[in-house]
């Protein structure tokens, strides 16, 4: 099914969407979620882009706790996933799936690397900067429970938060090898699964000294 230019599945990837996304490099990921606490809020939503734009959003049902194809893609060593703020992402799909994503490439991360003459950090300044683009996020705080009556505007603002990731990807790789800071960005993408492992285990704070 396709509404508003993406490709609706329900539950999982279908099989000629996963080979598609198995035959890229790199492949944009982003999730909607009932809210932000991990382990309250169930994963609604997840969505893909490819270098070409193709856009698939997967609906999630309450209660699932399987996706074997997404897991295939998420887990393929030579597929990068890209992500704006991966930790949140990558700990909904180990939270409800068991899923360990890996590699990863985070922009938000990325960004406080690279973009230090700013404090402003979130993918809608990022894409007005570097996209030179402007995104509607007017649907960002809405009830995505409701998988099979999700909005039109849902599904373009779903679709809008993974459509510029690869291209931000490559702008912010170029502006971190051109400070010397893209193994220090590949390092701390590495260690994104130990946080994820730590926020489903409810620890807080615990590199502070307090």
């Amino acid at each position: 099914m396709v509404l508003n230019n993406v490709q609706v599945c329900d539950e999982d990837l279908d099989g000629a969407s996963l080979a598609r996304y198995m035959s890229a490099d790199a492949i944009a990921i982003d999730t909607e979620t009932m809210g932000l606490v991990l382990g309250r809020d169930r994963l609604c939503l997840v969505q893909l882009c490819d270098a070409q734009g193709f856009v698939t959003a997967i609906r999630i049902a309450k209660g699932q706790t399987a996706a074997p194809n997404l897991q295939k893609l998420l887990t393929a060593p030579e597929i990068t996933k890209v992500f704006h703020y991966a930790r949140f992402d990558v700990a909904q799909f180990e939270a409800t799936f068991g899923i360990k994503t890996t590699p990863i490439f985070c922009t938000k991360i990325a960004s406080k690397l690279a973009r230090t003459y700013t404090s402003s950090h979130g993918l809608k300044s990022l894409v007005a900067e570097l996209m030179e683009v402007e995104l509607d996020k007017r649907a960002q705080s809405s009830d995505w429970g409701d998988a099979e009556n999700l909005s039109s505007e849902q599904y373009d603002y779903a679709a809008n938060d993974v459509r510029y990731l690869l291209d931000i990807k490559d702008k912010l790789t170029t502006m971190l090898k051109r400070e010397e800071r893209y193994h220090l960005a590949q390092q701390c993408f590495q260690v994104i699964p130990i946080f994820v492992t730590l926020d489903i285990l409810q620890y807080q704070n615990i590199f502070e000294h307090r």
